[in-house]
């Protein structure tokens, strides 16, 4: 399957070929700064690549709610990959990350300091094309959205070195985190579009669904990923004592020892007894676990899409959520 997904996820981006070349030309254009280390930073950042999903997904959204190409989609994908990017390099300093995407970290190489500051360039650059679009119900959905993001954050860092983190409390921060970007994209897309209120909810729904299922198979990949491929190492989460839902599962469902094994590399973080990790985490079916998961919100995603019209875009919507649960990467 790994080799047919750059494949997949082609095909998904020709159909709106046009709007992401100028989504690209956009984001360069407007991280031009007088400050020299901001275009610096951000023209690194953004140069690592990655999936671009979150910008897709805006761009997929709003032509499958009936916006022509090239049209006020364009600013608002920006919108969000700034928002997403600005995230990264604030979560990079958070976690201490050294790699991202197989290159070192914005705060490897140039300071934590640095990293911070061009990560708030980066969100009030957002805010600012937001307000370019004179539409206030985008700014109402974009404000909540980082406001929740932020909220996020700090939930995760109360979890973290903790091993009595719930489920509840894991999907509370995975939702937050993650699937709030990808629900808030889909649905500026549709309010963009001048779609109807129920084709507004049925993205919306559609892209939280999306994200929790990305944000589960990216914490499963966390275990058994391709280090090659994803551009992080195998254990990344639990170097940094992250107890994500492969490890919560296991902590409730393993044997003792491996529970015990489980509880100590969460409080301690490290990398030390990653293999007996690996194997307590499988043997005890959380990676399966996780899986189903994510399984079950990609069907509810796909569900969503219900009442959007049947063309082209919403059949890559469908491809798309496709994607998020097969990738290896």
């Amino acid at each position: 399957m790994a080799a047919q997904q750059p494949t997949l996820l082609e095909g998904i981006r020709n159909t709106v070929t046009a709007d992401l070349a100028a989504v690209d030309s956009t984001v360069r254009r407007e991280l031009t700064s007088d400050v020299l280390l901001v275009n610096q930073v951000s023209d690194y950042i953004i140069g690592a690549g990655g999936k671009r999903l979150r910008p897709l997904l805006v761009l997929l959204a709003a032509r499958a709610a009936g916006l022509a190409p090239l049209g006020a989609q364009v600013p608002g994908a920006v919108v969000i990959e700034f928002i997403h990017t600005a995230t990264l390099l604030h979560d990079d300093v958070v976690d201490g990350s050294h790699q991202r995407r197989g290159r070192d970290t914005a705060n490897e190489v140039w300071g934590n300091a640095a990293s911070v500051l061009v990560g708030d360039f980066l969100y009030s650059r957002a805010f600012q094309l937001m307000v370019r679009l004179k539409n206030l119900r985008v700014m109402e959905i974009m404000a909540d959205a980082t406001n929740v993001i932020a909220e996020g954050e700090v939930l995760q860092l109360m979890n973290a070195n903790d091993p009595e983190t719930t489920e509840a409390r894991y999907l509370d921060v995975i939702y937050r985190k993650t699937a709030r970007l990808f629900e808030s994209g889909a649905q500026i897309a549709a309010v963009l579009a001048g779609a109807d209120a129920r084709v507004e909810r049925a993205l919306a729904d559609y892209g939280r669904h999306l994200g929790n299922a990305f944000q589960l198979v990216d914490d499963s990949l966390d275990y058994r990923g391709n280090p090659a491929e994803r551009g992080k190492n195998v254990g990344d989460d639990l170097s940094e004592g992250k107890p994500t839902l492969p490890v919560i599962y296991a902590l409730k469902h393993g044997s003792p020892a491996q529970r015990a094994l489980l509880r100590s590399a969460i409080e301690e973080g490290g990398l030390s007894e990653l293999g007996a990790v690996v194997q307590a985490i499988e043997s005890a079916g959380g990676l399966e676990y996780t899986a189903r998961l994510a399984q079950g919100e990609v069907d509810q995603a796909l569900a969503a899409l219900e009442p959007v019209p049947d063309t082209v875009h919403t059949e890559a919507l469908r491809q798309l959520a496709g994607f998020a649960i097969s990738r290896s990467y």
